[in-house]
């Protein structure tokens, strides 16, 4: 289930004078960029990530809203409150998708393209947020269903269909086939679906590696990933205990910063975003106290680190030895840095994945905040897959 044009049909809810009118949803600015487009808008060949300069030149009189990502974030709960209470197992994997489970259901109800049929027609109802649906037998086919479903519409591609529905469709509509991929692919004179479903698996893989057994595999309608359970509180962590108490108030801040620093990283990594920050402290009596924030869904480290310093000056105020820090980033969903595009300039959102390219090839500890450098091996630890951190004590190495 995908929620259309999400960021505009939330404005358009805030005011219907927005309605089949196109709209730009992004930096106000020339070095803006677009987060998201109307349809209306799509007409002109405007799409997200194109800076905000050239699509104001594509459609002059276009609407052009900075837009707010906490009032995306809310009508977002909204659905997910309305999926929760109906579906077995679900999955949010973006702040405006889901991956419905519903094997069995049957048994329950008339069919389970009536019963998906009846979820969407109460997300409308309740919401008033147009969304589409492709009901299939995997999650990829479920995708590019939804996707020629829409605007605000659905379909059920039965057992057996699969390979007949994807044949004709470009190949650029199978998930992970990027520009770089497609371009390859089309050098190759494949432009449908068709063509990689009759091709020899073996030379897919020989021509992309692993990628392109897992393409070929994709084109046939074969794909074994299950729905993950989604749980609200889903959450990475970093603690440091103090080989030594201590007070000393810039090095606890350039520890919080190293430790947010590479979490946002991790997150990144993982395209995750994440929605509550929290922070805890541990003082020599053993008091331990905590303290959390809501925020609208980010990975971003200015946004995330300036929360964490803030709830430190907020919650740090007995000027006891402290013998443990640490820092929680909670209320996970999947998701890239479209939700922020609003908020940052091009060059910003370029500067991170110029750093994260960095770190990917020359490790984590390749790019660091100043602030955070006496924390050296901070970048080793990747809280995704449980490992402890190994930080040195704190002060001077």
């Amino acid at each position: 289930m995908d929620l259309d044009t999400f960021f505009v049909s939330c404005e358009r809810l805030l005011d219907s004078r927005l309605n089949n009118r196109p709209v730009l949803i992004g930096g106000t600015s020339d070095r803006g960029v677009v987060a998201a487009c109307s349809y209306e808008a799509r007409v002109y060949g405007i799409h997200s990530a194109m800076p905000m300069k050239m699509a104001r030149l594509l459609c002059p009189d276009a609407v052009v809203i900075r837009g707010d990502s906490g009032t995306y974030s809310k009508f977002s709960d909204m659905v997910t409150e309305i999926v929760k209470e109906s579906a077995p197992i679900f999955e949010k994997s973006s702040i405006d998708e889901f991956y419905v489970d519903i094997t069995g259901m049957d048994r329950f109800v008339q069919t389970s393209y009536l019963w998906s049929r009846e979820l969407r027609e109460k997300i409308l109802k309740e919401t008033h947020l147009p969304i589409s649906f492709g009901l299939s037998t995997s999650k990829t086919v479920s995708k590019v269903g939804t996707g020629e479903a829409k605007p605000n519409n659905h379909i059920e591609i039965p057992e057996g269909n699969e390979m007949p529905f994807l044949a004709p469709l470009s190949i650029k509509k199978i998930p992970m086939v990027g520009d770089k991929t497609y371009h390859k692919l089309r050098s190759m004179g494949i432009e449908k679906i068709r063509t990689v479903q009759e091709m020899p698996m073996e030379l897919m893989e020989r021509v992309l590696g692993k990628n392109g057994t897992v393409i070929w595999k994709k084109a046939q309608g074969i794909d074994t990933t299950p729905v993950v359970a989604w749980s609200e509180r889903k959450s990475i962590s970093s603690e440091r205990t103090f080989e030594k108490d201590t007070t000393d108030v810039a090095k606890l801040r350039s520890l919080l910063v190293a430790m947010a620093e590479n979490m946002c990283y991790q997150l990144r990594n993982e395209n995750k975003l994440t929605a509550c920050v929290s922070i805890k402290i541990r003082y020599s009596d053993f008091q331990t106290y905590t303290k959390q924030r809501r925020i609208p869904y980010t990975s971003l480290d200015h946004t995330l680190i300036a929360t964490v310093l803030d709830l430190f000056d907020k919650i740090y105020d007995r000027r006891v030895l402290i013998r443990l820090i640490g820092v929680r980033f909670s209320y996970l969903v999947g998701g890239t840095y479209q939700i922020r595009l609003f908020e940052d300039s091009e060059k910003l959102i370029k500067l991170y994945q110029a750093m994260d390219h960095v770190r990917n090839r020359y490790g984590q500890g390749a790019v660091k905040r100043a602030i955070g450098m006496d924390s050296k091996t901070i970048g080793g630890m990747n809280p995704f897959n449980g490992q402890a951190p190994t930080i040195p004590a704190i002060g001077k190495p």
